[in-house]
């Protein structure tokens, strides 16, 4: 008796998947904001995008933009902030973060992400980050698209002077036992 295998779902899948160094990258990134009192940082959050056509960006989604880390400024105890009921959780958030960060993957390509980037941009995000983790390397763009580049070979921090951020590059992509 033969197996019928369906590719189709199989490359899928693999699509969809993750990678150790990107799942390992986002950690630690995630891990390092999140130290900072002053953020609240969320991995994978559905981002409202119904504002803006997508289509113009090339970005293949429909009203969304998931961003693979995305940072909010938290408010202070005397802003009035929207605190969530336990039975009450929100699919599609409509306040954008400051920063959004992609972590380039595999099975991605640079333009793809920097295309998303640009949408991002057009949704209001103050400042993104583009993540290669292969090359070890981290791309802080502005809302004028200005880039600056950080690696480990080079840099000890990854400096964002619209957030004021300044991280460690090292404790990034430090080696790790598997």
């Amino acid at each position: 008796m033969s197996e019928v295998i369906d590719f189709e779902e199989d490359i899928l899948e693999e699509a969809e998947m993750g990678s150790l160094y990107h799942s390992t990258t986002q950690a630690r990134i995630t891990t390092l904001l999140g130290s900072e009192e002053r953020f609240q940082v969320m991995v994978e959050l559905s981002l409202d995008a119904s504002q803006i056509d997508l289509n113009q960006f090339g970005v293949k989604a429909k009203d969304e933009l998931k961003p693979d880390i995305s940072v909010y400024i938290k408010q202070l105890p005397t802003q009035t902030g929207k605190k969530l009921k336990l039975d009450t959780d929100i699919m599609k958030v409509a306040k954008m973060p400051v920063l959004a960060i992609e972590i380039l993957s595999p099975s991605q390509t640079i333009n793809e992400l920097l295309r998303k980037i640009e949408a991002l941009f057009a949704l209001g995000i103050k400042s993104c980050w583009l993540v290669i983790p292969a090359l070890e390397e981290i791309r802080v763009y502005g809302q004028d698209f200005a880039c600056k580049t950080f690696e480990t070979q080079r840099d000890t921090d990854v400096i964002d002077d619209a957030l004021d951020i300044s991280l460690p590059i090292q404790k990034i992509f430090e080696d790790f036992e598997w």
